[in-house]
């Protein structure tokens, strides 16, 4: 095991066994009063309003989460430039957020030390606690801002070197601004996980990393790729300490995990074609022992709510409530999961109650 695994098991070892990651960044930012009605979405609060992306960071850790991640999901060199920023100002936008939840990660924990208790009269969690900020890298898709991060689909004509090029600057200032980790979300297809990963080694990048893959199936990754052979990307490279799913609906998350931790779907069709069925059922059962990756890993679901791309809105009432989610959370953990939060519309309200109903939580060293 490389420094930065052992790195990140210390780390899960002091959260007693499970960490919290935080909750939607966007839809709490519009809550205290931002318009994202832009291409750079939650990016544009760098240039806007950087004090709300600070408020919202602080929210969270106040609710128990023990990972943070920045606001540059959509913020990339490309797209500042498309603003009219030259490339320096868009590198100081992108340092800018990691700064921003470095400042909140330390404005928290000087009211932790300012706090006499863990839990406080209007319901803050102020437990001093390992905090670590996660640089957020979106996909290609996410920069296009056309919703393509949420089918993998970028045409024929895409391939890895454009990727790794695409990505190649801002992966590098972000790494080198001072965040924990990066957390490489909603990759939706094999390709770009792949270049994520030989990004890392190309640059000699010596920080690490998770991959969070997203399906709208709960079987494959949104671009139709097997899901299993995604997550051996993550498994071939030591820099990428995690690996799971983000912004997928509630009702997948068990099946996937299970789907990252076992091959045996990915053979149950040829076995039951070509191996007759009582020999097919006892290799089965052998396969299902086989394990696809030991690296720990990360759920952070959507509300599962329904997205109205024509009139970019959130459709009401589609998703589940708080109570349901987090009913769930303890079953992901049993399952195989050891870093769980939320991704769009969950709130810190979600956070806080995944938080108070993990069992390990009344253990962890504070």
């Amino acid at each position: 095991m490389g420094h930065v695994e052992t790195a990140m098991s210390d780390f899960l070892s002091q959260c007693g066994g499970v960490a919290v990651i935080d909750g939607g960044l966007a839809t709490e930012l519009e809550r205290h009063g931002a318009d994202l009605h832009d291409p750079l979405w939650s990016a544009k609060c760098l240039l806007t309003s950087p004090h709300l992306i600070r408020t919202v960071h602080l929210d969270y850790l106040e609710a128990g989460a023990d990972i943070i991640i920045t606001a540059s999901y959509q913020a990339t060199i490309q797209g500042f430039e498309n603003k009219g920023y030259p490339l320096e100002e868009s590198e100081n936008l992108l340092r800018k957020s990691v700064e921003i939840a470095r400042e909140a990660r330390e404005l928290y924990y000087s009211r932790c030390h300012e706090g006499l208790t863990d839990h406080t009269a209007d319901d803050r969690i102020l437990n001093q606690r390992p905090i670590l900020v996660a640089a957020s890298v979106g996909s290609y898709g996410a920069y296009l801002a056309d919703g393509s991060e949420y089918s993998g689909d970028y045409g024929d004509a895409m391939d890895l070197e454009f990727l790794k090029n695409f990505h190649r600057r801002r992966v590098k200032v972000l790494a080198e601004s001072g965040p924990d980790l990066i957390a490489f979300e909603t990759v939706p297809n094999k390709l770009e996980a792949q270049a994520f990963a030989l990004l890392l080694e190309e640059e000699e990048l010596n920080i690490p990393a998770w991959l969070s893959f997203n399906s709208k199936d709960g079987v494959n990754v949104v671009s139709g790729d097997s899901l299993p052979k995604c997550v051996a990307v993550a498994e071939s490279s030591n820099k990428i300490v995690a690996v799971g799913i983000n912004c997928t609906p509630p009702i997948f998350i068990n099946d996937l995990i299970l789907s990252i931790k076992k091959v045996w779907f990915l053979l149950c069709l040829l076995f039951s074609r070509i191996i007759p069925a009582p020999l097919s059922t006892v290799m089965l059962t052998v396969i299902d022992e086989i394990e696809v990756t030991n690296k720990p890993i990360l759920i952070y679901p959507n509300s599962g709510e329904s997205y109205d791309a024509d009139r970019k809105e959130w459709v009401q009432n589609t998703g589940v409530s708080d109570k349901d989610f987090v009913s769930y959370v303890n079953n992901w953990c049993e399952v195989g999961a050891s870093l769980v939060g939320g991704c769009c519309r969950t709130t810190p309200h979600t956070i806080r109650e995944i938080y108070r109903n993990l069992p390990s939580r009344s253990t962890a060293p504070s």
